[in-house]
């Protein structure tokens, strides 16, 4: 047998949506009809110009992408307003960056803080390299971040603490002069994640000029339309990021999703559109989710809500089942620290779909 290294074997596997191949084969169902609200995806689809661009570019793919993505990053600056130097590219997504973070600062033993429940991708990739996690708190039910379990939980050995705002999965904000606080109270990495800034039309970008201990994380995942291309990327010090190139893979971002998020960013009308569907989506499954007596759901900044299900007589494995059975996908949260196995999590969709998904919920709840 080979000899996996010991921490692996304790890893518990990062538990992602099902596909709808998955869900058709299951249920026997027409893939094609599937209504996806499990993976905060854009329900507008992509770009069509990006599309257009890869269509045109497809015959490239024998050859190596670019080492040098400056072209991309120099859109990237624009479009956050920061300078070019701040930038880093990510070929997996976010969580590339994340990867490439925890090489650079991660030695055996070092702690880290994260916030449950908040996105579980920060743990998995950081106790691969031998990091300890240690854990702050999110209100729930003020949906708010307990900034006090935070500062409590720094210590000598914190290297990186994470803040994700829009949280994923409650869709709270973390006020910035909490973000503040926590960046004075420490020399460690304050990594925000910003996955899904846009939807709430706040950011701290103002804030890197003021501390060189800010890293921001975002991705072309959601309002970009692009979650199958795998493109993130980070802002920080320069110097900073420098150091993070030294452990980035060189091609890790391939050819076609160079162009697509390159030709995304020329769309400005499309990303604009995109925001608005899913902000128009998210406010009518709040208001119509609401008015379900054994929901409680929780206001979003993010293009997903979170929903407290357990006055419905089901935890969350048999809600979901229910809903797959039926064609739909929603996140089943009983995976995520912090909460119980009552709580799901509903991303937006088209407006068609949105309101057969309030439909379907209410046949299967009455």
């Amino acid at each position: 047998m080979v000899r996996v290294k010991e921490l692996v074997k304790k890893l518990d596997p990062y538990v992602p949506g099902r596909s709808n191949a998955d869900l058709a084969r299951a249920y026997n169902l027409d893939p094609d009809k599937i209504i996806r609200m499990g993976s905060n995806e854009n329900p507008l689809g992509p770009s069509p110009r990006a599309v257009k661009a890869l269509q045109e570019n497809l015959h490239k793919i024998n050859t190596y992408p670019e080492s040098n993505t400056d072209d991309l990053k120099r859109k990237i600056a624009s479009y956050a307003g920061v300078n070019v130097e701040e930038v880093i590219i990510g070929g997996d997504g976010a969580d590339e960056i994340l990867d490439v973070l925890a090489k650079t600062l991660i030695e055996p033993g070092d702690e880290y803080i994260v916030h449950p429940p908040s996105y579980m991708y920060y743990e998995f990739t950081f106790n691969i390299h031998g990091a300890v996690p240690v854990y702050a708190r999110w209100d729930i039910e003020k949906n708010q971040l307990d900034l006090d379990s935070v500062l409590e939980a720094i210590s000598p050995r914190t290297k990186v603490i994470f803040l994700c705002t829009p949280n994923n999965p409650t869709g709270g904000l973390i006020d910035k002069k909490d973000i503040r606080t926590v960046l004075e109270s420490t020399d460690a990495l304050v990594v925000v994640d910003e996955a899904y800034w846009e939807f709430s039309g706040v950011n701290n970008l103002e804030l890197l000029a003021e501390y060189d201990n800010l890293f921001i994380l975002r991705t072309f995942s959601k309002v970009m339309g692009l979650a199958g291309m795998r493109i993130g990327y980070g802002i920080g010090n320069k110097e900073f990021i420098q150091y993070m190139h030294r452990v980035k893979p060189v091609f890790s971002l391939n050819k076609l999703s160079h162009i697509a998020a390159s030709t995304t960013l020329d769309d400005p009308d499309y990303i604009e559109r995109s925001n608005e569907l899913s902000i128009q989506s998210r406010d009518y499954l709040y208001h119509e989710m609401s008015k379900i007596p054994q929901l409680k759901v929780y206001q979003s900044l993010a293009n997903y809500m979170l929903v407290d299900i357990r006055d419905t007589g089901m935890n969350s494995r048999e809600i979901s089942e229910e809903l797959m059975k039926n064609g739909v996908i929603v996140r089943d949260c009983s995976s995520f620290r912090g909460l119980d196995e009552y709580w799901i999590r509903v991303s937006v969709a088209t407006m068609e779909e949105d309101e057969q998904f309030i439909n379907i919920l209410q046949n299967i709840l009455q």
